[in-house]
């Protein structure tokens, strides 16, 4: 089996190296991460200027882009024949509920879904100091085992948060819904040396809605989470009172 490996943490960081290390024992790997770290990308893609790859090792490439670009230069460039699975993370971080929509780690797996890859996103559930990345990476190997077994339904990209405990502390995965956060907006604003205005977009502590099925009640109750997506962004229920408007 052949499986690309990519983050949005850089390449340099330790989830990416035990993910890298973990998959081995399935296949041959080939990472192709940024050269930094890009969280927050989304699914952003580089159209105005050349992109850039340094092969830093065999099979371990650093490009000067995003997550989305590293996807499609390992698919379209750097790989022979194109992979026959994408991994992406392990994110030092959760990437749950609404953050899914700002996530580097996700829009990676997005684009090899779009791609016709089966595809997953990965993170790790904590934002301090950690040591617990090759706790995660095991998890995650015995999802991807399950993945290559079972295969994915059409149309579909999982999406894995996965608690900061050890390994033998990791309850058995569940499959979630998409939650949501209660997200308080805040824009820091500062004066450098030389009198102007600079500012930080950041946001107060989250919280989140702590509903049963959901990945934020999963991974809080010490769960791996483990949640279906897909591209569809149509909000079905709506289009039977949309149809009912009087647009000229």
């Amino acid at each position: 089996m052949r499986i690309l490996v990519t983050n949005d943490d850089g390449i340099g960081a330790p989830g990416i190296k035990a993910l890298a290390e973990a998959l081995t024992g399935l296949g041959q790997v080939t990472v192709v991460a940024p050269d930094r770290e890009r969280s927050a990308a989304g699914h952003s893609l580089t159209l105005h200027s050349p992109l850039r790859v340094f092969e830093l090792r065999p099979d371990w490439y650093a490009v000067d882009g995003t997550p989305t670009d590293c996807v499609n230069m390992g698919i379209h460039s750097l790989l022979e024949t194109p992979p026959d699975l994408v991994v992406s993370g392990i994110n030092h971080g959760g990437n749950m509920g609404d953050d899914i929509t700002y996530s580097g780690t996700v829009a990676a797996a997005m684009e090899a879904n779009l791609m016709g890859i089966p595809s997953l996103a990965v993170s790790l559930a904590t934002y301090g100091p950690t040591d617990h990345f090759p706790d995660a990476a095991r998890v995650t190997v015995q999802v991807v085992r399950e993945m290559v077994r079972q295969g994915l339904p059409a149309d579909t990209f999982l999406n894995l948060n996965i608690p900061n405990l050890p390994f033998e502390q990791i309850k058995p995965v569940q499959i979630t819904r998409q939650g949501k956060r209660s997200f308080v907006g805040k824009i820091v604003d500062k004066t450098d040396p030389r009198g102007r205005k600079y500012y930080w977009i950041g946001s107060e502590e989250p919280s989140f809605l702590d509903d049963e099925g959901t990945d934020f009640n999963a991974v809080g109750n010490a769960h791996s989470s483990l949640t279906p997506l897909h591209l569809d962004l149509t909000n079905h229920r709506a289009m039977d009172s949309l149809v009912r408007w009087e647009i000229a």
